[in-house]
């Protein structure tokens, strides 16, 4: 159910921060089912445009155009993987009696705008879960006295950014493809750790459907970290260990990684 700002005006205990796209609804699903009256702010996606000039930036010219083509050979495999999406997440059972749906939807075009801040500040949450959405500026999250929990499908340090869980079996380090649920601030995932979990998955999982597979394991943990939140019992660490930002395969790398190590 969507709501406007001036409807907005009663507190919710938990708020989630996502942009649009179906591993953003199951997240949504599965913490409505845990916490009642869960409200949604929900963020436009950034448009293409700004995706391939972000990535010229920081990657070069050539690789971002390699990365924009890798992207399209994937949402290809995604439509052929369909089946082994549907399994994974027909395998993720509801919590009996409950309905999975949020208290309410706002809409707030982006978690960096006044209209985002100025939610934040009507609804005063005591907690905030953040999944997919763009880096959330230090103006947003110093607008309200809560923690922002995020949740990343990569083992941090080692891999951050995106895609790690391909970068993990890519390099042969299978032991770090997982999980991580961290505390957020202004880097891309560098905030501290509260859990982390190495996530099995099966010999004919790709590119296209690593993320799923980590959903699974990974929205429960952001739950349980939200609820240690709520009781005023969480805890945060700093691993010690090499810390990395991965960014999309190139068409070529893809090519080469699949196949001369067999991972796709």
């Amino acid at each position: 159910m969507q709501a406007n700002l001036s409807i907005s005006q009663r507190r919710g205990d938990v708020v989630l921060l996502v942009a649009r796209g179906s591993l953003a609804e199951w997240a949504a699903r599965k913490l409505a089912e845990r916490f009642d009256g869960l409200v949604i702010l929900r963020e436009e996606p950034e448009t293409k445009a700004q995706i391939i000039r972000r990535r010229i930036r920081l990657c070069g010219l050539v690789p971002a155009l390699g990365q924009v083509a890798a992207g399209l050979l994937f949402r290809a495999i995604g439509q052929l993987s369909r089946k082994r999406i549907a399994e994974v997440m027909e395998n993720d059972t509801a919590v009996p009696g409950r309905s999975g749906r949020p208290a309410r939807i706002i809409d707030v075009g982006s978690v960096n705008s006044r209209r985002c801040r100025r939610a934040l500040e009507l609804i005063r949450p005591r907690v905030i879960a953040v999944y997919g959405t763009r880096l959330i500026s230090k103006k947003t999250l110093q607008s309200v006295d809560a923690p922002f929990i995020n949740y990343n499908a990569g083992i941090n340090p080692r891999y951050r950014g995106q895609h790690p869980a391909y970068w993990a079996h890519v390099i042969g380090d299978d032991a770090h493809a997982g999980v991580t649920v961290h505390r957020v601030d202004t880097g891309v995932d560098t905030g501290p750790v509260i859990y982390r979990s190495p996530v099995r998955f099966a010999a004919g999982d790709t590119i296209a459907t690593y993320q799923h597979v980590q959903m699974a394991t990974g929205v429960r943990l952001l739950g349980d970290a939200v609820e240690d939140a709520l009781k005023g019992r969480l805890v945060t660490f700093k691993p010690q260990a090499p810390s990395r930002l991965w960014f999309p395969p190139t068409i070529w790398q893809y090519a080469w990684n699949g196949a001369v190590k067999g991972v796709w």
